[in-house]
């Protein structure tokens, strides 16, 4: 299991070696086998770039999750891009520390790998509520 984090944008990431525990947590915790997960931190015009090549999609958004697991495989191998220019615009706008968006976005992404969408109203508020759990979970062992 390999989690790396990388900067193409500067962002504030403290206490990495227990967020990478705490993310190998939650795939256990969601019955999934992890074999190697890359976390991008971008720009905005980085991830809109990456959004309109591979996606289509014409507008900002402050994460994109790529799973590149092979089918014959089990365990997940993936990327994750953030956009720390929407992670600190949104944290402003819900009124939360920077900190804490992060690790919402970061748990966001986890859990579309590990299976959790967010296309209907339905989904939307599922997945909602699995971050709210994750992120008292991690709070919690603070």
């Amino acid at each position: 299991m390999e989690i790396n984090f990388h900067f193409q944008k500067a962002a504030t990431l403290t206490q990495r070696i227990k967020l990478k525990a705490f993310i190998c947590s939650m795939f256990k915790s969601e019955k999934k086998k992890l074999s190697n997960l890359n976390i991008v931190f971008c720009s905005d015009s980085y991830l809109l770039e990456i959004n309109h090549n591979f996606l289509h999609h014409n507008f900002f958004t402050d994460i994109i999750t790529f799973d590149f697991t092979p089918i014959a495989e089990k365990a997940i191998e993936a990327e994750i891009y953030i956009s720390v220019d929407r992670v600190k615009e949104n944290a402003k706008i819900f009124k939360i520390s920077t900190r804490k968006e992060f690790h919402r976005v970061i748990f966001h992404g986890v859990l579309h790998l590990c299976g959790y969408r967010d296309k209907s109203k339905l989904q939307k508020v599922k997945m909602t509520q699995m971050e709210e759990l994750y992120l008292e979970k991690y709070y919690a062992s603070t």
